[in-house]
């Protein structure tokens, strides 16, 4: 897979991922006549949808990663370059921050906003741990490809209701929730707090995973066919992308 059509991936999967979650709280909000809990189970319940979607649609593109912390735990089991990570964590957050002033365009707000959301302290840090790292083991044990969408967008699903955070998981949504004065939204100043939490409870996932779902020697790994794909056979790896060949 060519690194261009990998990038355009992650940036067009990363820009829809935040303008559905930003734009659909920006709905919520408003239809949920201050009702608090319909607009978190509107927001929800797009996000479930969307990410579904694009895991299923970018997956055999680039990985349909849409994250910077899966890229570098993916870069730390050496399953990608860190120059990919580097140019996969750029276009995600700019994907991202494309996201927030697309959805803010659609609902005729200012493109660029700053959050006033306060989302701070040792419970909203915990919970963006909890978060990541069970968002990392997912992404790491699942079995087979095509079951990496439904059970990323049920995790964050899941997460969203019990967690303190809400569940954002991902560094560069959270960068560009901060420009979204929202009911999606955090204030600048507590982004560097939610992403340290993401960052270290996506190592602490990392580390799990390698107990929970140790690789198989490679000596004892089968040969495959060419149109094969490694996450047909092997745990946590439908996130990395894989190109099928079509049999003649």
């Amino acid at each position: 897979m060519s690194m261009p059509r990998s990038l355009a991936a992650e940036g067009i999967g990363s820009l829809l991922l935040s303008a559905t979650v930003i734009g659909s709280g920006i709905m919520g909000e408003r239809l949920a006549a201050g009702n608090l809990a319909v607009a978190l189970l509107a927001n929800t319940a797009a996000t479930v949808a969307v990410l579904a979607v694009l895991i299923a649609l970018f997956g055999p593109v680039s990985g349909a990663h849409l994250n910077p912390a899966i890229s570098l735990v993916q870069a730390l089991r050496r399953k990608m370059t860190w120059g990919a990570f580097l140019s996969y964590g750029i276009v995600q957050i700019v994907g991202c921050c494309a996201g927030a002033v697309l959805a803010h365009a659609m609902f005729g707000r200012a493109l660029l906003e700053s959050s006033l959301h306060a989302r701070t302290g040792v419970s909203q840090w915990l919970a963006e741990a909890v978060a990541t790292c069970g968002l990392l083991l997912v992404v790491m044990g699942h079995r087979r490809a095509e079951d990496a969408p439904w059970m990323v967008a049920g995790w964050i699903g899941a997460a969203y209701w019990f967690t303190a955070s809400t569940a954002f998981a991902n560094p560069a949504i959270t960068l560009a929730r901060s420009l979204s004065d929202s009911f999606a939204g955090i204030r600048p100043q507590d982004v560097p707090g939610f992403i340290v939490a993401q960052l270290i409870g996506a190592l602490v996932g990392l580390a799990v995973s390698r107990q929970l779902f140790p690789s198989a020697p490679a000596q004892a790994t089968p040969r495959r066919a060419p149109h094969e794909c490694a996450s047909d056979r092997e745990p946590g790896t439908a996130l990395q992308g894989c190109v099928r060949q079509r049999r003649p």
